[in-house]
């Protein structure tokens, strides 16, 4: 197989584990299996009489909730297929002559780094800043997949498109700016801070009154049982909320900038489409944050909020490879 065709089918991969990744997390079944890497000591849910008496002997007081433990064990799978998928990546490209080597090194120890993270989102009960490193994680794999494509595939661009590469600084600077964004996503997420404020366009109330940022991203919350649906008081989660409304508003107004500078100075098809696509995600991201609001946040649509964002961060990877790239 073909390390490009592989790096494709990889990053279908790495996609499914995010999106899996996503409605485990909003569907509460996070801790569905409280051990790891297996569910209650095994390989599977357990669901057969003899496999509950022995989850009672080893695991005193729970119990099995089947539907979120396969939910966690079917992300569990798939990110282990995916694991498997990098590391086969790592050897072609030490072995070929013509492919990158220290990025693939660098992907296959995030990923050992990732599982790392996903045994301490358990061990430690979905402490808000592993789940949300945890989701960073993936993004970065996300991200440094394509890179690698990219790199494995040269890109051509008719000319270089000079004039599009004027624009190269503030498409470094719109990607953080997205991943700044991506984060508080990821920190609203993991201390259920979602329904925090159900009115538009900020909030509902005097909540310029109430703010309390201190608590609100103070990245350690104390020792707790557990951090399922969150530690933190209102004001602390309205807090994240809005911040995470007002970075959307900072972000969407940057994306849609870079989008059309891109489409009026760009000479190239590539650039061009490349443009259009991310003004196409920007409005479906915005679209989908406010029917997160307005519908209480249904688990589909928050699921594809998530995809939305993982869209958006690499349609940007590729605007920057294109406008930093050498010509």
């Amino acid at each position: 197989m073909q390390i490009n065709t592989l790096l494709k089918i990889t990053l279908v991969f790495t996609l499914c584990v995010i999106l899996m990744g996503a409605y485990t997390r909003l569907a509460d079944a996070g801790l569905g299996c409280p051990d790891w890497p297996g569910c209650y000591g095994m390989l599977k849910v357990p669901t057969a009489a003899h496999e509950l008496n022995q989850v009672q002997q080893s695991f005193p007081g729970h119990t099995v909730e089947a539907d979120k433990a396969w939910l966690e064990m079917i992300h569990r799978y798939i990110a282990g297929t995916l694991g498997l998928l990098v590391l086969l990546i790592l050897v072609l490209c030490l072995k070929s002559r013509d492919t990158p080597k220290k990025l693939p090194i660098f992907i296959a120890a995030l990923i050992i780094f990732q599982a790392a993270l996903g045994m301490w989102t358990v061990t430690m009960k979905l402490m808000p800043i592993i789940v949300m490193a945890h989701l960073l994680g993936g993004f970065a794999l996300f991200s440094l997949l394509l890179l690698l494509y990219l790199r494995n595939k040269p890109l051509r661009i008719p000319g270089g498109d000079p004039q599009a590469r004027k624009l190269a600084g503030l498409a470094a600077i719109c990607i953080c700016v997205l991943l700044l964004q991506i984060m508080l996503g990821g920190w609203t997420s993991s201390n259920y801070a979602a329904l925090a404020c159900t009115a538009l366009p900020i909030c509902e109330g005097n909540w310029v009154d109430n703010l309390s940022f201190a608590a609100a991203f103070s990245p350690f919350q104390g020792e707790h049982a557990s951090f399922e649906f969150g530690v933190l008081d209102y004001s602390a989660r309205m807090t994240i909320h809005v911040a995470h409304r007002i970075g959307a508003i900072v972000t969407s107004v940057m994306l849609l900038y870079l989008a059309f500078k891109l489409i009026r100075t760009a000479n190239s098809s590539i650039m061009r489409n490349a443009s259009w696509l991310l003004v196409l995600l920007v409005i479906l991201q915005v679209a989908l944050g406010i029917s997160n609001v307005v519908m209480h946040l249904p688990l589909g649509i928050a699921v594809s909020h998530n995809g939305g964002a993982a869209l958006l961060l690499l349609t940007l990877v590729f605007i920057n490879y294109a406008l930093w790239r050498k010509a």
